[in-house]
């Protein structure tokens, strides 16, 4: 288990690898793996949106924590997801991957039925109760039958392990005003819906997205510009990184990334059905872009 409990940086969400019968592509994840931490990322975040955890089986959840936790070694943290509609099958997945050598929980709620403050405080304050990880708050409206509200949020932060929140929202005044309410008792990290080097500015300590398992040599230096508070260097990177968010708001989160790596030679496979693989035009999007930053890299190096 890697040391460190101090989450910053540039986490990848990962997507999950499965072949045609169900079963996990191990050798797959595992280069993604290595290649990610070898470009720079400072963690791993499995079991995202990107990682499709909303059609995996518990089986297939479980092998996909195992397979992250062993490659990455301690090298970079690994913040692994856990979602479910109820507190025993939350509780229960944190308790698992805790066992497995995780160093965090991103905690998700799902939900059919809309749940009132108290029970999504309840659900989030039983998963940090669960282990003594830190946890991760997920929040993302666009999915969530249940959002957690400011209130909600303000409360969550007296719970003394829930120490950051990644909210997919792209409302960045609501993160400056999750800032401005719970100060340095929730750090705050950005979505792909959010413009990274704007959330560092007004004090976010880095970003979970999927877009960085495209681009994790840009991504890191991203992060590394706003850190050195050369923010107009950032911005000029974040202007050329920011179509990769754009098509990845366009397309199936799953479909696209799993349809850019493909591009880059990782066997991922297609989105769990009933999801779409990415079309031709998205293909012939994504394509150009990565084209794009590869020619821009090249001319770097010459």
């Amino acid at each position: 288990m890697s040391s460190t409990r101090d989450f910053h940086g540039v986490f990848p969400y990962l997507v999950s690898p499965i072949d045609g019968e169900g079963r996990v592509k191990e050798a797959v994840l595992e280069r993604l793996v290595d290649d990610l931490i070898r470009a720079g990322v400072h963690g791993l975040t499995p079991l995202g949106s990107t990682g499709e955890f909303a059609y995996l089986d518990r089986e297939q959840r479980r092998r996909i924590v195992e397979v992250v936790v062993a490659t990455a070694a301690g090298r970079v943290p690994v913040v692994a997801g856990v979602a479910a509609t109820t507190i025993a099958d939350a509780v229960a997945q944190a308790r698992i991957y805790a066992g497995l050598g995780v160093d965090g929980i991103l905690a998700i709620l799902e939900a059919y039925f809309p749940i009132a403050d108290d029970g999504v405080v309840a659900y989030f304050s039983a998963i940090a109760g669960a282990s003594e990880l830190p946890v991760v708050l997920y929040t993302n409206p666009q999915f969530q039958r249940s959002d957690l509200t400011l209130a909600a949020i303000t409360r969550l932060a007296d719970v003394p392990n829930i120490s950051y929140i990644k909210d997919a929202s792209s409302n960045t005044g609501r993160l400056l005003s999750i800032i401005n309410a719970v100060g340095e008792r929730i750090r705050v990290f950005s979505a792909s819906a959010h413009i990274p080097a704007c959330v560092m500015l007004i004090g976010g300590v880095g970003w979970m997205a999927g877009p960085a398992c495209l681009i994790p040599h840009e991504s890191v230096a991203l992060y590394d510009l706003c850190r050195a508070g050369k923010w107009t260097e950032a911005m000029s990177l974040q202007r050329k990184l920011w179509r990769l968010n754009l098509a990845f708001a366009n397309y199936n989160l799953a479909a696209c990334i799993k349809g850019g790596l493909e591009i880059q030679g990782y066997d991922v496979g297609s989105p769990l059905p009933p999801q779409a693989p990415l079309g031709a035009a998205g293909r012939a999007d994504v394509a150009a872009i990565l084209s794009d930053f590869r020619r821009v890299a090249n001319a770097k190096d010459a």
